[in-house]
């Protein structure tokens, strides 16, 4: 990896603290597809986050005593650093994260979205005049929480960091980031050199690479106002236990098994073209991919052998030296259970249409046929590229095996009516529903959150921001005080 302006060739400190070295030992940025060591950095422990609170603590009042504009301005000149770099960034996010390029150059228009909606945010009114006795003024507004910890996956690094760093920033707010330890160059180091580049004042945000040590201590620091988590959702649950009992707030976006409803009336190559992509997209390691494929019976066969000739003619590989539509999984353990996910419910009774074999890390996108509820690959978020395919009768069997799950992120309904598509999705136990389009979509200025068990409702996008990372103050005032009854 050739050194760049914005990423690290070697050890890199955390950021916000003059440039503090971490305490932690060393932690290696490792390419999924060939194993080799991209960089090395320091990891952060307990002790540094406590460091990087405290002057996270001290450094957010001025910042957020900033004019908005200028707050504004240093994100919308992290967007334009962040174009001039697109090159080099892609090739982290490609070699580090495992993505095609085209997956990175998606990434990365995604993020500048991000930032310009933020620093849009940032000049918004707010609050509002109240009604109130003549004589005194009454005002309800929004004020930064303070300090926001931001603890992000791998799958997309840059984006769902960027996603709560930047409106968290724009609003006044110094932020903590903990980065995955699979992607601590593309979901870390990026983003402590594109705000140092734009003039982020020193203090304000703070890099802290790591593992489970790192995260847990964010989590439960007093100078932490906030965590804003994005992972699984068993990992969430304890995010948000620690919260809850430390009377702080949580954003947390969690895992999704999401589906893909096919009725009778679909265009079938549409929504095998849908299918394909929900479920293999980024090997399918995305948190909105079509995990399970619901197909009315009239169609279920026609279905059946369009989604996997769409399989076979994908092309797997090292995504970096070769032009491939789905490269490696992120490491040994997730393609171990992925494989572990396919083979049991093989033994159950599931049949492979497509696929099912792959060397290390490279799996072929594999389609499975006779899947039922019972099987992992139904009940289980499988984080890898598999399309497993139930078949139901009619579609109201569909709408009660979609809402089969604990999860409700996102589903997709295909079908040649729009009107019959929005009312089965109206049905549906989700936060976003699609008609007659596949289940991975996103802008910077929407709603985004599931229900139960995909997370604690929606967040982000420009609203949503507001609610997220501000509270509100009410506040009175009037010309001189005035006598009480005692």
């Amino acid at each position: 990896m050739t050194p760049g302006l914005l990423v690290p060739a070697a050890e890199g400190a955390a950021f916000g603290d003059g440039r503090r070295t971490p305490s932690g030992g060393a932690m290696a940025s490792v390419e999924p597809a060939t194993g080799r060591v991209l960089a090395t950095v320091r990891a952060a422990d307990a002790s540094d986050v406590r460091r990087a609170a405290d002057a996270a603590r001290r450094a957010q009042p001025a910042w957020a005593g900033l004019a908005a504009t200028e707050r504004a301005a240093v994100l919308r000149r992290a967007s334009h650093r962040l174009g001039e770099h697109a090159a080099e960034v892609a090739e982290w996010l490609v070699r580090e994260g495992g993505a095609v390029p085209a997956k990175a150059d998606a990434e990365i228009r995604s993020v500048r979205d991000e930032l310009r909606v933020a620093a849009d945010l940032a000049t918004r009114a707010p609050g509002t005049l109240l009604p109130t006795p003549p004589g005194r003024t009454s005002l309800a507004r929004r004020v930064p929480l303070g300090v926001v910890g931001v603890i992000s996956p791998w799958n997309f690094p840059l984006l769902l960091a960027m996603r709560a760093v930047a409106p968290a920033l724009a609003l006044g707010n110094a932020v903590l980031l903990k980065p995955d330890p699979n992607t601590p160059v593309a979901g870390g180091h990026v983003v402590a050199r594109l705000f140092e580049e734009a003039g982020l004042p020193d203090g304000v945000l703070h890099v802290l690479p790591g593992d489970a040590e790192p995260g847990a201590a964010l989590t439960a620091d007093p100078d932490v106002a906030m965590v804003a988590f994005t992972g699984s959702t068993a990992v969430g649950r304890l995010v948000g236990a620690t919260a809850g009992r430390l009377l702080k707030r949580a954003s947390l976006e969690l895992g999704g098994n999401n589906a893909l409803i096919v009725l009778d009336d679909a265009d079938l190559d549409a929504a095998s073209s849908a299918g394909a992509w929900g479920s293999f997209f980024h090997q399918g390691q995305v948190c909105m991919a079509a995990g399970r494929h619901i197909v009315l019976e009239a169609v279920a066969d026609e279905y059946l052998g369009r989604l996997a000739r769409r399989a076979a003619a994908l092309t797997v590989g090292d995504p970096w030296r070769d032009k491939v539509d789905l490269g490696p999984l992120i490491n040994d353990a997730q393609a171990d259970r992925v494989r572990r996910i396919v083979a049991e419910s093989m033994a159950a009774g599931a049949r492979v249409c497509a696929g099912g074999t792959g060397e290390g890390r490279f799996l072929r996108p594999t389609v499975l046929a006779g899947v039922t509820p019972e099987m992992p690959a139904f009940s289980e978020e499988i984080f890898g590229p598999v399309a497993p395919v139930t078949v139901v009768a009619d579609e109201d069997e569909a709408v009660e095996v979609a809402n089969r799950t604990e999860y409700g992120l996102v589903a997709a309904v295909q079908t040649g009516c729009e009107r019959r598509g929005a009312a089965v999705a109206e049905r549906l136990r989700t936060g976003i529903a699609h008609v007659n389009d596949q289940t991975i979509g996103d802008d910077a200025f929407v709603p985004f959150g599931g229900m139960g068990a995909s997370g604690n409702g929606t967040r982000y996008g420009a609203e949503q921001s507001w609610e997220a990372f501000t509270q509100w103050r009410w506040l009175t005032s009037r010309p001189r005080a005035e006598a009480l009854p005692f």
